[in-house]
């Protein structure tokens, strides 16, 4: 099931005491259970972003709430949203090399509110998709089937299925046929 994308409220500047009052109305939980799962989070993170056996990796980020398939490759120092891992889906037999950013919210600061929104949503990459090292995938976008996000390339909005990728923002340079 792919979780619905929701505004975030502002909070100001970023602390752990408005964290913890906001704990009820972003993840509707108690304010030391979100402490806890959100310490817990982070070290599987840290954990899993230098692990050098891709198995660890995938079940450490697994732990972290990340839905993953079958046959996945994720490489080195990979950071999947530190917030929301909840919020990825990654479906059989994709590559994710090393250096990826897969970001899940967007959280603007205070003087931008009423001008920019702050927000969560998903992130779906779709079966025998390739992501090239150093991509980054930014909140909403799904990643087609059997698609290439080259090397160093943001991706900010839907990639459709069988297609190369490339650039910032990334742009459809070639189709892929069967």
């Amino acid at each position: 099931m792919i979780p619905k994308p929701k505004i975030l409220p502002y909070y100001g500047k970023p602390s752990l005491m408005r964290s913890l009052t906001y704990a009820k109305v972003i993840r509707n939980e108690n304010k030391f259970l979100y402490f806890f799962k959100r310490l817990i989070n982070h070290i599987l993170l840290q954990i899993a972003y230098s692990c050098p056996i891709n198995s660890i990796r995938i079940k450490l980020h697994k732990l972290r709430g990340v839905k993953i398939g079958n046959d996945v490759f994720i490489g080195l120092q990979v950071i999947i949203d530190r917030s929301f891992p909840d919020y990825v889906i990654i479906e059989d037999n994709v590559m994710i090399a090393g250096g990826n950013h897969l970001l899940t919210h967007s959280r603007a600061p205070e003087y931008f509110k009423g001008k920019l929104l702050s927000y969560v949503a998903p992130i779906v990459i779709k079966k025998n998709a390739w992501l090239g090292i150093n991509s980054i995938i930014l909140p909403g976008v799904t990643i087609g089937e059997g698609s290439i996000v080259t090397a160093g390339s943001v991706v900010t909005s839907d990639i459709p299925p069988n297609v190369v990728v490339q650039g910032n923002p990334a742009k459809i340079i070639r189709e892929l046929t069967k």
